[in-house]
């Protein structure tokens, strides 16, 4: 295995990690929305995360299949989803403290 089909590997494997760690966050807000049955603002954010988590999955399966020259050329142009999925992350938990109150 070369350098970059490692590293690679290691950006799969913290996409792979990230996605858990937002379907674990996405799993508690859910949970503690189930009691509001008539706060359909809170359903609609929730949805619009749920959608946003899809792409997210979707782009984690793109890169998967991308073969290492194109890998190259994402690295050198962008950050990759990393920043996009923090946000995501930050917003479910900022979510799931204002259920818990």
């Amino acid at each position: 295995m070369t350098a970059t089909e490692r590293l690679v590997s290691q950006h799969i494997r913290e996409y792979e990690s990230r996605l858990k760690h937002i379907d674990e966050l996405f799993e508690r807000a859910h949970k503690a929305s189930e009691n509001l049955h008539d706060d359909h603002e809170l359903k609609s954010e929730l949805n619009k995360y749920a959608q946003q988590r899809a792409e997210l999955s979707e782009e984690a399966k793109r890169m998967k299949t991308m073969p290492v020259d194109q890998w190259r050329k994402e690295l050198i142009q962008s950050s990759g989803p990393m920043a996009i999925w923090d946000v995501l992350a930050q917003k479910l938990e900022d979510l799931t403290e204002r259920l818990d109150r």
